[in-house]
């Protein structure tokens, strides 16, 4: 019974040449064409900026870097509302919240009930440089929005 292996061959074999064939030249296949894929549309102005963060025991997620792009500076005082199943904080005169002093961001618990935020579980901030704001998702909204996104890619139904 053969297991399909080559079997060694010996020290006193040779190999004839009439019964080993020459390998023919085999010419390149020519390379396809690429696509020609449409020019990115512009859309200047949109600037939008993201960040990832987990909400700490307190409900306070760290944005130093949208905090400085925006110019929120610590003690900045805040507006926080639930718009459509996310957190939007805007600068108020007289907001009941504010910028940390470690550059962090609260998400009070109310809200965070109201989008389904857990302690813990990452959300993407999405600063608005144009309009002053900083839009807070929750996970289970961007795994959604992948999801048929991914489906309409791979044309399958979402």
């Amino acid at each position: 019974m053969s297991s399909g292996r080559p079997r060694p061959r010996r020290p006193d074999e040779q190999l004839v040449e009439a019964l080993v064939p020459t390998p023919l030249p085999v010419a390149s296949p020519e390379p396809a064409p690429l696509p020609t894929l449409p020019a990115p549309t512009a859309r200047d102005g949109d600037g939008v900026l993201f960040d990832a963060a987990h909400p700490d025991a307190a409900g306070r997620v760290t944005a130093r870097a949208l905090l400085r792009a925006l110019g929120w500076t610590p003690g900045l005082a805040l507006h926080v509302d639930v718009v459509t199943g996310v957190i939007l904080i805007t600068p108020a005169a007289d907001g009941a919240h504010v910028v940390g002093a470690r550059e962090e961001l609260p998400l009070p618990a109310a809200a965070r009930h109201l989008c389904g935020i857990a302690i813990g579980v990452p959300v993407l901030l999405a600063a608005l440089p144009r309009r002053n704001r900083i839009v807070v998702h929750p996970s289970h909204t961007i795994t959604a929005v992948l999801a048929d996104l991914h489906a309409r890619i791979l044309g399958e139904p979402s």
